[in-house]
């Protein structure tokens, strides 16, 4: 399997780190976003939004994060990482829609504009991210995973990356005690990599 990449970008990031995790093998192919690269002929026919991640399977081609997570769960088989059991796996649903809907207006909106300087009303983001972390919270209060199961799903890898990077968009985890032991659980599971930081936001303020 080939996962065309983009080290700075979250969605590319949670791709990486279940491939990782799951240890089927793969080659990560890093895309160029700054020489746009992803808006040539050859990335736009993997993926014609132009958008990393894509993954690339003997000719099946897999183009979106949450997509690329259920389809390698797929291939790995039956598994904690998506149990079969119909109420487990809508929950794993319900917070694959958080990922793609609060998590991206919020936490990685927060990001975008601390790290690419997205133009998005900062009020608003932050108030989207502390919302979705304090429902996170709640929930990690009584469980050790999101989705409410004994070992992580697909649901933990897609909102790890956003999370673990809150800093950097301005986002304060202080006030989230069970989000960042949760953190710390998937930095302990075998196959963990790390998503790369940079010097903005609060994380720049630590760092001086």
């Amino acid at each position: 399997m080939k996962l065309y990449h983009y080290a700075l970008s979250g969605h590319a990031h949670r791709a990486a780190l279940f491939l990782s995790l799951s240890g089927l093998p793969h080659e990560l192919i890093d895309v160029d976003l700054a020489a746009g690269q992803h808006r040539r002929p050859e990335f736009l026919a993997l993926n014609a939004f132009g958008e990393v991640p894509v993954l690339e399977d003997s000719g099946i081609i897999i183009a979106d994060s949450l997509a690329i997570l259920l389809y390698v769960a797929r291939r790995i088989g039956p598994s904690h990482w998506l149990p079969g059991e119909p109420a487990v796996e809508a929950e794993i649903q319900r917070w694959l829609a958080v990922a793609a809907g609060k998590v991206a207006y919020g936490l990685c909106a927060a990001r975008l504009i601390t790290v690419f300087g997205a133009h998005f009303d900062p009020r608003e983001v932050m108030q989207r991210a502390h919302a979705t972390l304090a429902v996170m919270e709640h929930t990690l209060e009584r469980w050790q995973w999101l989705a409410r199961t004994v070992q992580p799903s697909i649901a933990d890898v897609a909102l790890y990356s956003y999370t673990a990077s809150a800093p950097e968009g301005n986002v304060d985890l202080a006030p989230y005690p069970h989000v960042r032991r949760w953190l710390s659980c998937i930095e302990q599971l075998p196959g963990f990599v790390p998503f790369q930081q940079t010097s903005t936001g609060l994380r720049a303020a630590v760092e001086e």
